[in-house]
């Protein structure tokens, strides 16, 4: 059975004088399956929401109402870095090894680790940028204004061209301040799909590349929190009455997709929750879905963390009580990714500098492939695998 491991963060003061629970301690690391046990802690830190990250080797986190972001080693269990910004800092996504930081003045920043190079856009936003998305190819912004911008992310970190300080296109359905944004896995820009959330009670499920609404939910209270499935063939939400909503994606009343009965313009209403948390537990303020989207965790402001199984629809259950509001919830990933390199330390950002120096360590066999080896990675036989049996073939019937 994998090991799941569960990061979470608190924020703000504690609920109660519970001595058995570290003032000090801002972010755990749990232990998920197969038995639920804190695994380390990460001591002086208060990350808001949408302020935290995970890499292989390190852990980001944004002080709340302050420029700094503490940078954790999960190898050594310690504070590695204290890394200062010019603004605010209000949410932070990773791609790679670019550390993508959104800012009270509607900014976006910029920052290798690899090499400490830094990037600062002008105002992308009237408003404070609310929550940040990254994938390898596209960064997604969104705000208090209401909108989500979407960004290339080659474009933003071409050296010294300032054409990529645009954003691609705008998303401007929504008619309130934006609370939670989500990326689906897929990357053919005919199923690029995002998920946002917004105050104004409504869902709006996306084809970021193209700019389309593929569908608008409507929920009787504002949603706070949304993730998707695995594959992208659910929608979870979570809103401020405390209430949980699963909505099929391609159901028997396909939502999305070409047998979808309805058009994209209409709204959908949705009105039957999952469950709803107790009053002891307040409205989540965070959710994080397991890798095999059979199980759902989330963070309550009152300091609980509960799981909701998927499989009988039962009444959640409460995996910690960790005494102050639990901001963010992020699963590790259970098999890590193959690099052919991995960053040796973590360079803090510096953007007078114009020249730049990368240590990083080579991991594996720096040997080229066997043949037998993209045979065994290859789906079926490769053409030059076939043109190879064919001559063959043909040599054989000539000699004979």
């Amino acid at each position: 059975m994998l090991s799941e491991e569960l990061f979470s963060s608190v924020c703000g003061p504690p609920i109660a004088a519970n001595t058995a629970i570290s003032k000090d301690v801002g972010i755990y690391a749990h232990t998920v399956a197969p038995t639920w046990a804190v695994k380390s802690s990460f001591k002086k830190s208060s990350a808001p929401v949408h302020c935290l990250a995970l890499s292989d080797s390190h852990v980001y986190a944004a002080q709340d109402q302050k420029a700094h972001v503490h940078v954790y080693s999960r190898a050594r269990g310690n504070q590695e870095a204290l890394v200062p910004f010019q603004e605010r800092i209000r949410c932070l996504a990773l791609a790679g090894d670019v550390l993508v930081l959104g800012t009270a003045e509607g900014r976006l920043i910029l920052w290798e680790t690899c090499t400490g190079r830094q990037i600062t856009t002008p105002p992308c936003h009237v408003q404070a940028v609310s929550c940040i998305v990254a994938s390898p190819h596209h960064v997604l912004s969104a705000s208090d204004d209401s909108n989500v911008n979407v960004w290339s992310l080659p474009r933003l970190l071409e050296p010294g061209q300032d054409i990529g300080h645009e954003p691609d296109r705008t998303l401007s359905n929504h008619r309130a301040a934006i609370t939670d944004l989500v990326l689906g896995p897929g990357s053919n820009p005919e199923t690029n799909l995002c998920a946002s959330a917004s105050k104004d009670k409504t869902c709006i499920l996306w084809n970021y590349q193209t700019g389309q609404v593929l569908r608008t939910l409507l929920f009787p209270a504002s949603p706070l929190c949304i993730s998707l499935d695995p594959c992208a063939r659910a929608l979870f939400a979570s809103s401020e009455d405390g209430s949980l909503y699963l909505v099929e994606l391609f159901g028997d009343k396909p939502l999305l997709g070409p047998r979808s009965t309805e058009l994209a313009s209409i709204v959908v209403q949705i009105n039957s929750p999952l469950g709803v948390a107790d009053a002891d537990a307040g409205p989540a303020s965070c959710m994080a879905v397991s890798y095999d989207g059979a199980s759902i965790v989330t963070g309550h402001v009152k300091g609980k963390v509960l799981r909701w199984n998927l499989i009988d629809n039962s009444h959640p259950t409460e995996l910690a009580n960790l005494n102050a509001s639990v901001t963010n919830l992020a699963f590790a990933p259970v098999l890590s990714e193959n690099k052919l390199s991995r960053t040796a330390a973590v360079v803090k950002p510096n953007q007078s500098q114009r020249q730049y120096t990368l240590t990083t360590q080579l991991e594996g066999h720096l040997n080229h492939d066997t043949r037998f080896h993209q045979m065994l990675n290859t789906n079926g036989f490769s053409a030059e695998t076939i043109a190879q049996a064919v001559a063959s073939f043909a040599g054989s019937a000539s000699s004979s």
